[in-house]
């Protein structure tokens, strides 16, 4: 089982909608069962050494479900993300979450 970890910084009111987005995402996909890890990362150092570029960060298997800009300074900040159609969001698309999520479990059957 893959683990699905959400990374967040408290001061970031963007976290729980990530965590709601993933949790029916993984319900979707008919994967309700699997476990997320909630991490919180309070400190800079503590972002500089788990690679954290911002909250919220959703992580499968320790590997980013949105590949951070090369360069992207770790630190405690707000992250935004560009949804497929263009538009910013505090969020991942819930398509790319989807799609992240069915490649770390290939033996769900469900279709988005």
């Amino acid at each position: 089982m893959p683990e699905v970890e959400l990374l967040y910084w408290d001061d970031c009111p963007s976290h729980p909608q990530a965590l709601a987005d993933l949790r029916a995402a993984l319900v979707e996909l008919g994967r309700g069962d699997v476990e997320i890890t909630l991490t919180e990362v309070a400190t800079e150092d503590r972002a500089a050494a788990c690679g954290f570029v911002g909250s919220p960060t959703l992580r499968i298997d320790g590997t980013d479900v949105v590949s951070p800009t090369e360069g992207e300074p770790t630190s405690l900040t707000c992250r935004v993300y560009r949804l497929r159609d263009g538009r910013y969001s505090p969020t991942p698309d819930p398509a790319d979450l989807r799609d992240a999520l069915r490649a770390a479990l290939p033996e769900s059957s469900q279709e988005a």
